[in-house]
């Protein structure tokens, strides 16, 4: 009988809370990373084994057997890793994080997010309005939920949100019985090569819903798909024509907005979301539909579990924002790694804080990436006074001759401009507008600068009392 799990790759957002997952139902857990990470220091914490030299010699004696375990890998491991090869040469059961998170599936009723970005926030709101609205649901999040202090939930029911990850095809190992698309944008060139092959996949996606299920689209999203067994429905932020929208949107000094909910059968009015920012009300419009059709308790409900959500980590995530002082500078930090997430991010910012300094800290997360959209990036980073631009963050891949950060700073026409080391980070935050708004953004580890430069800020504010 296998009872015991090793995840190679344990330390990324979806392995850990595979993790963390089969940790509680009382397998024996261990794995390896690369480097060691506030993930994993809190797998250890606990009491998830941790390596992180990719040696076969490192993993613990109780996995070395294939008749007792499994293994987990992530697609961001390297073919060449040593440990993934011993265990496929040794008659071990090896798969992916997807392929385990679709059989983890099976028997529930999968709440699937998918889109090239506003995943990661929608989901884990999905998760708060169910445990708060319905009373039930588990779910498997792409990021570290403020409710939940986790990227694990687990809950009455067989209600199962899941982010739905277009990356390696992953979201076609899913089986959703209601699914929404957020956005459908060209990224993981590497992995398609075109855009109408990731077109073709997202269509492919929203094939693999149940009969009889449900496909929320973002309004304006067409994809190549015809399914006449099930319900298909639009969303929007406030166009009148999309099924489930938002109305009477009224705004606060903090960037708070108040609105009605319109689902097909209902408005519930009076809503107030507990994150800031215009795109997190559209965000809020998917969710809230997902949940609508698997049901919720009363209106009322509704409307508690959108004031009680506190939103996700690294996801316009306010480390600064003093309501007792405002005239300080303000700081954010944000995932955003594709430009129309940024542009998405940085607009809602312009709006919440108008005639402010706007400060972009932003670090390009993979090369091919930072190749296929570097006009795109330079473009939308243009938006803010100024840009502070740290070298690629590579991630799986190894350079690729002549592209670097430079490939974007040359086409940024924000008044001030430079490309800067990751030391000099703090520094440069000392030296900015004492009333200005500085955002950090990226998909690699400048979240590791985040209280080091939040601390900056709270420094200066201080210093400007």
């Amino acid at each position: 009988m296998k009872d015991r799990i090793y995840f190679v790759g344990i330390g990324g957002i979806g392995m850990s809370a595979l993790a963390r997952y089969f940790r509680h139902a009382g397998w024996q857990v261990a794995g390896y990373d690369r480097t060691p990470s506030p993930l994993t220091d809190a797998l250890e914490r606990e009491g998830i084994p941790v390596h992180y030299e990719d040696a076969v010699e490192r993993i613990p004696e109780a996995f070395r057997d294939p008749a007792c375990t499994r293994v987990i890998y992530t697609p961001a491991v390297p073919v060449d890793h040593s440990e993934l090869g011993w265990f496929r040469a040794n008659g071990f059961e090896v798969l992916k994080r997807s392929q385990m998170l679709g059989l983890l599936g099976e028997g529930r009723r999968v709440m699937a997010v998918a889109g090239t970005h506003g995943k990661t926030t929608t989901t884990t709101m999905v998760a708060h309005f169910n445990a708060v609205a319905a009373g039930e649901g588990s779910a498997f999040l792409g990021g570290i939920s403020k409710n939940f202090d986790s990227n694990l939930v687990l809950g009455a029911g067989d209600r199962m949100a899941v982010e739905a990850d277009e990356f390696d095809r992953s979201f076609l190992q899913l089986r959703p019985q209601e699914a929404v698309v957020t956005s459908v944008d060209p990224d993981h060139l590497d992995i398609y090569g075109t855009y109408e092959a990731v077109r073709e996949a997202f269509a492919e996606f929203a094939g693999r819903i149940v009969p009889g299920g449900v496909l929320i689209l973002k309004r304006g999203i067409e994809l190549p798909f015809s399914r006449s067994d099930l319900r298909c429905y639009t969303y929007h932020l406030c166009d009148p024509a999309a099924d489930f929208r938002a109305e009477r949107l009224e705004v606060d000094a903090g960037g708070y907005y108040t609105f009605d909910l319109v689902f097909p059968d209902r408005r519930v009015e009076g809503c107030r979301l507990g994150i800031p920012g215009l795109v997190n009300v559209e965000n809020c419009v998917a969710a809230a539909a997902l949940v609508w059709c698997e049901g919720f308790a009363s209106d009322e409900a509704l409307r508690e579990a959108l004031a009680t959500f506190r939103g996700v980590r690294r996801r316009f995530d306010f480390w600064v924002n003093d309501p007792q002082r405002p005239g300080g500078m303000i700081y954010m930090d944000d995932y955003a790694h594709h430009p129309a997430e940024l542009r998405a991010m940085l607009t809602s910012v312009r709006k919440m804080f108008p005639g402010r300094e706007l400060t972009v800290v932003f670090q390009p997360h993979l090369y091919t990436r930072t190749r296929d959209f570097a006009a795109e990036f330079a473009e939308v980073l243009s938006l803010a006074d100024r840009v502070l631009l740290l070298p690629i963050y590579p991630a799986r891949e190894l350079p690729i001759p002549g592209v670097a950060s430079e490939m974007i700073l040359e086409g940024v026409a924000a008044p001030h401009k430079r490309l800067i080391a990751k030391e000099e980070l703090v520094a440069e935050v000392e030296a900015l507008a004492a009333d200005g708004v500085l955002v950090t953004a990226g998909a690699g580890d400048i979240d590791r600068f985040c209280g080091p430069v939040a601390e900056a800020v709270r420094r200066r504010n201080r210093a400007a009392d």
